[in-house]
C-alpha cells in the first residue's frame, strides 16, 4: 500500500519451517494438557465455575502481555529472545500440572502459561513476516497455522493414548516431551534477522499507537472486532450438539473432525491469499461461518451437525492465517509489532465479551438465538470488508 517502508531483501525461509516446528510441537504439548485439564480439576475437587474463573483470568492475562509484547516488538533490536523465552516459561510449568492439588495451584500455573503465550505472540508474528518474501507473507502464515493445528490433532490423541496406561498426571509429564522439543527448535532453529528500531525517534513514545497506524488497519480492525463479538467459545457449538443428540462422549471427536479440516486448508487459505484479495477471502470465511452458526441454529439433523463441524474448518482457514498476513501487509514494517499488538487484544477483549453474550442470549431467549445472532453479525463483517473496495480504504 502507499505510504508503507520498504523491507530488507534478504529473507530467511528456514525460519518458516522453524517456526511451523517449534508451533506444532508447543502446541502437541498445551492440548494434551488443555484437554485434560477440566476432568483433572474436578478430581481435586475444584466445580466448573473454578474453571471458568481459571480461563477468564488466563485469557484476560494473555490479552494485555499481547499488547505490551507488541510494543516491545518494534522498539527492542533482537525479538528471539522473547519469542524463545515464551516457549521456554510455557512448556516449563505445563509438567507443574502433576503436582498440582488445588485449583488456585492450576490457576497459577495457566496464568503463567498464558502470560508467556501473550508475550511472544505478536513478537514471533512480526519476524515470520519478516522472514517471508512479500509475495509469500500469506502462505508463511498459512504453514504457521496449519502445523499449530495439526499439534491440536496430535496433542489429544497422544493424551488418550496414555491415559489408556496412565493416570491424567502422566499426560503432564509426558508433554514435557513435545515441550521440549519445541524450546529445542525454537532456540537452535530461528534466526533473527537485523533489525534496528528508531529508539530516538517520537513514534516510539507513549502516544504512538494510534498515531502511526494507517485507516485501512483501524478499518479491518473494526470489521474483525464486530465479527468477533458473535464469535464466542467453540464450547458453545459442542453444548449445541449435545443438545440436538449428539452425545458428550463424542465431543472430542467433533473438535478432531474440525481440526483435521483447519490443518489441511490452512497452508493452501493462506498461499491463495498471496495471489486474491485477503479482504474477499476472510469475507468468504466469515460466510462459511455464518452458514455453520445457522446450521447449527436450525439444528435439522445429527448428520447436518458432523458434516457442518467439518466445513467449520474452512473458516478457520480462510481467516487465522490471512488475517495476520492482512495486519502485516497493511502496516510499515516499522510498526507492525504495535498492530499485532492491538489486534490481538482487541479480538481477545471482543471474543470474552462474546462468550458473555451468548451465555445471555442463550438463557433468556434459548439456544437458537444466539447462534442467529452470531450468523448475523459474521454477515455484516463480511459486507464490510467487501465494500471496502469501493470505499477506497486499501490494503
Amino acid at each position: 500500500m502507499p505510504g508503507v517502508a520498504s523491507e530488507p531483501v534478504v529473507k530467511d525461509s528456514r525460519n518458516l519451517y522453524a517456526f511451523g516446528a517449534t508451533s506444532f510441537f508447543n502446541d502437541t504439548a498445551s492440548e494434551m494438557a488443555y484437554w485434560v485439564l477440566p476432568a483433572f480439576l474436578a478430581s481435586i475437587g475444584a466445580d466448573p465455575e473454578k474453571l471458568g474463573f481459571i480461563e477468564g483470568i488466563a485469557e484476560s492475562v494473555a490479552s494485555f502481555a499481547k499488547l505490551f509484547s507488541g510494543y516491545l516488538a518494534d522498539r527492542l533490536a533482537r525479538r528471539k529472545p522473547i519469542v524463545v523465552s515464551g516457549y521456554v516459561v510455557a512448556n516449563a510449568v505445563k509438567p507443574v500440572l502433576a503436582f498440582a492439588t488445588s485449583w488456585w495451584h492450576v490457576l497459577v500455573i495457566r496464568f503463567s502459561d498464558r502470560l508467556a503465550k501473550g508475550v511472544r505472540g505478536a513478537p514471533r508474528d512480526v519476524m515470520l513476516a519478516e522472514s517471508a518474501e512479500k509475495t509469500k507473507v500469506g502462505a508463511a502464515f498459512g504453514l504457521l497455522q496449519a502445523m499449530d493445528s495439526a499439534g491440536a490433532i496430535a496433542g489429544p490423541l497422544l493424551a488418550l493414548g496414555i491415559l489408556a496406561h496412565y493416570s491424567m498426571r502422566g499426560v503432564f509429564w509426558a508433554a514435557v516431551v513435545p515441550g521440549g522439543l519445541s524450546i529445542l527448535v525454537a532456540t537452535f532453529g530461528i534466526r533473527e534477522r537485523q533489525h534496528r528500531p528508531r529508539t530516538g525517534s517520537r513514534e516510539l513514545g507513549t502516544l504512538s499507537w494510534h498515531a502511526h497506524l494507517p485507516a485501512s488497519f483501524y478499518y479491518v480492525l473494526f470489521a474483525v472486532t464486530l465479527f468477533s463479538l458473535g464469535n464466542s467459545s467453540d464450547m458453545f457449538l459442542v453444548l449445541r450438539a449435545q443438545n440436538l443428540g449428539i452425545p458428550a462422549s463424542h465431543a472430542p471427536l467433533l473438535g478432531l473432525v474440525f481440526n483435521i479440516t483447519y490443518t489441511l486448508l490452512s497452508w493452501p487459505a493462506g498461499h491463495f491469499s498471496d495471489r486474491f484479495s485477503r479482504r474477499t477471502i476472510v469475507a468468504v470465511g466469515y460466510t462459511a461461518f455464518a452458514a455453520v452458526y445457522f446450521v447449527f441454529a436450525r439444528g435439522p439433523s445429527t448428520l447436518a451437525i458432523w458434516i457442518t463441524m467439518a466445513s467449520y474448518g474452512l473458516f478457520y482457514a480462510l481467516t487465522n492465517p490471512v488475517l495476520r498476513a492482512l495486519v502485516a501487509g497493511t502496516v510499515s514494517p516499522e510498526v507492525r509489532g504495535r498492530a499485532f499488538g492491538i489486534y490481538y487484544f482487541v479480538i481477545s477483549v471482543a471474543t470474552l465479551l462474546a462468550s458473555l453474550i451468548t451465555g445471555e442470549l442463550w438463557k433468556h431467549y434459548g439456544a437458537q438465538i444466539p447462534f442467529y445472532f452470531s450468523a448475523a453479525l459474521a454477515v455484516v463483517s463480511a459486507v464490510l470488508l467487501l465494500a471496502s473496495k469501493r470505499l477506497k480504504v486499501s490494503s
